[in-house]
């Protein structure tokens, strides 16, 4: 298995305040890697370094063995890196399908002044990304509800929804920002169904942070463990739920804190 994402000694200050510190770790092709630590261990930060979102202070993220740390995000998201959002991305009086639509412009072979005017170039754009919003609402099973404005789905829909507009852009890579975050038991067994399949099914690579211990414990190939920004373990969900630094870590008891 090809690594396909590597954090080299990736450290963040604000002034004073170290927020990550020399954090390592390798992303395999094909792999759903967690991020998980308690709150304000730095996770949140170290996201948004690998998508570029943040500059460094110091160390690199490469991708494919290119450096993309310190570029401008949305050319890291060219390149097949892909952050999702919890729902800052979605445009609530929009239906879903033409969130979708409109998220696939980051690949749009068109000018923006050939949309102005309605190119040759940009109407086939348009009619391909039309066509490829529908096949991604039937591989989320989001038929039922493709013509609902965003603004009235419930939570699950939702995060669906901005799973797909992260499939739109075509990502190698997908990172997925607490895609389970407010949802019932039901609705999260279903995200992990449908995270499984895009790495399955659409051959996406997955890495996540997120809170929900039994979810990352049931969905996780690996998982690396942050806190007070630094790394403090490294391993397979059975590895991490017995590992004496991570109980530590979550209030020093194995408890259903860690999916125990």
């Amino acid at each position: 298995m090809s690594t396909i994402l590597e954090v080299q000694g990736v450290t963040k200050r604000f002034g004073g305040l170290t927020a990550v510190n020399n954090v390592s770790f390798s992303v395999n092709e094909g792999e759903i890697l967690s991020v998980i630590g308690p709150n304000g261990a730095g996770k949140s930060t170290l996201f948004k370094l690998i998508a570029s979102f943040l500059p460094t202070t110091s160390g690199e993220v490469l991708f494919r063995g290119e450096r993309i740390s310190n570029l401008a995000p949305h050319t890291v998201a060219r390149k097949g890196v892909v952050r999702t959002f919890q729902e800052t991305t979605i445009f609530r009086s929009m239906t879903v399908r033409e969130n979708i639509i409109v998220a696939h412009h980051l690949r749009s072979k068109a000018s923006l002044l050939g949309f102005f005017v309605g190119s040759r170039q940009a109407a086939q754009d348009e009619a391909e990304f039309a066509t490829s919003a529908d096949s991604i609402i039937d591989f989320l099973g989001l038929g039922a509800i493709r013509h609902e404005l965003a603004s009235t789905l419930p939570q699950g829909h939702l995060r669906a929804l901005g799973m797909a507009i992260g499939l739109a852009t075509h990502p190698t890579l997908l990172l997925l920002d607490e895609p389970f975050a407010g949802m019932n038991h039901d609705e999260t067994m279903r995200m992990v169904d449908l995270v499984r399949s895009l790495r399955d099914e659409r051959g996406v690579t997955v890495l996540l942070v997120e809170h929900d211990m039994p979810a990352v414990m049931k969905i996780s190939d690996r998982i690396v463990v942050i806190n007070f920004g630094e790394k403090i373990a490294e391993g397979t969900p059975s590895e991490i739920q017995n590992n004496a630094k991570v109980i530590e870590a979550y209030l020093g008891s194995e408890d259903a804190a860690i999916g125990m």
